[in-house]
């Protein structure tokens, strides 16, 4: 039997998502994989797990209970607390896992556990039955240098960080100012910073990292990271890992794919923040003036504040005004295939990884418009450092308003900085095709982890 690999997803798409493309990668190196996800899954998970090929087990825990929280807990601290009491469930699952005949004969030897980001305090559970514990690091190469970096961090910044005079300057990285480092960086007395410094102090007991960012997207960061003069634990650049075409939705109830269908090569911005979070009314206005003045196509999937009357928002007369040369959809489109048409020629982002990674693999270049988590230091990088976006001034209210969204959106679809922009992330598309190709040096990587992985052989029976 192939060698047995446990992988505890955290909650939500963003996490599960490169999390089964990496079981998927696995596979095809030889070993087994049980993939992990707590509680009953959402329709939209659940329709990737059934897409899954018999070679990966998906497992859900039963649910935890949260009613003990306050109604205001940040989501952020309710995902650390899924996770933690979630353990004695995978305890049992570990337990049967390392103990079927004695030897693993019916389910393949287990021989490691990974956690995704917030996933460390499974750490303790795997240690206990001698299973060797790794990460999976859903998000940039800057991101993991922040967290591998953030105990030292908290005892040499005696401010807040938004507070600091100097940026932070993180090895191989673009400094970044402290208020656009990840949200719970910004309040060090809150829950959430706690909790993300928990995980931090344990992210150097994890026995190797696989990171989903390649090396040509973030190569000085990658090679700090990587040197064999670091502190363990070992990094694996294995990305981009994303939703591959024959795992994508391929249903179209909105329309969208076909109206693409009808216009012109290279022509029109896909607009998308995710599934998370709602722009407020005041910019959601100001984005429809801007995009009705800028004349250039659009695709604008909205999640709007009032799910009652979701049209109520943009100026009157909008969409009878925009005609055929914009599409607005309510809150879901197939990313995956929009991004990949021939007619998408920008994506207005929140630069969430994911979609910076879709965004990269399709050679789409954006325009970063971050809203939450680590997002922000997402679009430093993006638009500083690796040059495939351009950024919004946003006004002294927090509201980017429409003229500079007319001038933004018109300058990355027919402006000279798009230009530039274009032709740079046509490039990280052609090396993250090279990356991931046989020989390739995300493909060597996954290779040397899938390897180590697969060797341990220290499990107590």
């Amino acid at each position: 039997m192939a060698s047995r690999i446990v992988i505890l997803s955290g909650t939500g798409m963003g996490h599960l998502i490169p999390l089964v493309e990496f079981s998927d990668r696995l596979v095809r190196l030889g070993l087994s994989v049980t993939l992990v996800t707590i509680g009953p899954p959402s329709a939209a998970q659940k329709a990737i797990l059934d897409s899954l090929p018999d070679s990966i087990t998906a497992v859900s825990l039963p649910p935890v209970s949260l009613d003990d929280l306050p109604g205001d807990v940040r989501p952020q601290v309710a995902t650390f607390l899924t996770v933690s009491r979630c353990l004695p469930s995978l305890r049992r699952l570990l337990q049967e896992l390392t103990s079927a005949d004695g030897d693993g004969s019916k389910t393949g030897r287990l021989c490691g556990l990974v956690v995704d980001l917030f996933g460390t305090d499974a750490f303790d559970v795997a240690e206990e039955l001698g299973v060797p514990c790794y990460m999976f690091f859903p998000s940039s190469s800057m991101s993991l240098s922040l967290f591998l970096h953030m105990p030292e961090l908290h005892v040499s910044v005696p401010c807040e960080y938004k507070d600091m005079v100097n940026p932070v300057s993180l090895p191989g990285c673009i400094p970044v100012r402290g208020t656009d480092l990840a949200d719970p960086f910004q309040d060090r007395t809150k829950d959430a910073y706690k909790w993300v410094l928990h995980h931090a102090t344990r992210y150097r007991r994890a026995e190797g990292i696989f990171l989903n960012s390649f090396e040509d997207l973030e190569p000085s960061s990658i090679k700090s990271l990587t040197d064999p003069t670091s502190k363990p634990p070992v990094v694996y650049p294995v990305g981009p890992l994303v939703r591959e075409g024959e795992r994508a939705s391929s249903d179209d109830p909105t329309g969208c794919l076909k109206w693409l269908d009808q216009q012109p090569r290279g022509s029109v911005l896909y607009i998308c923040f995710g599934s998370v979070v709602s722009l407020g009314i005041d910019q959601l206005t100001e984005l429809a003036a801007g995009l009705e003045m800028s004349g250039q196509r659009f695709l604008w999937v909205v999640k709007v504040p009032n799910s009652n009357d979701p049209f109520d928002f943009p100026p009157k007369g909008f969409v009878e005004r925009i005609g055929g040369r914009g599409l607005i959809v309510l809150s879901w489109a197939p990313q995956t295939q929009v991004l990949g048409h021939a007619s998408t020629g920008g994506f207005m982002s929140h630069c969430g990884w994911n979609s910076t990674l879709e965004s990269v693999a399709n050679g789409v270049p954006l325009i970063a418009w971050p809203l939450y988590a680590e997002q922000k230091m997402n679009a430093v990088m993006l638009v500083g450092d690796v040059k495939i976006a351009i950024r919004p001034t946003v006004g002294e209210d927090g509201v980017v308003r429409r003229e500079e969204v007319s001038r933004i959106v018109r300058a990355l679809m027919e402006g000279e900085e798009g230009m530039g922009v274009r032709g740079r992330v046509k490039e990280l598309q052609e090396g993250a095709k090279k990356a991931l190709s046989e020989g390739g040096s995300s493909c060597k990587a996954l290779t040397e982890g899938a390897l180590k992985l697969g060797k341990n052989n220290n499990i107590a029976a």
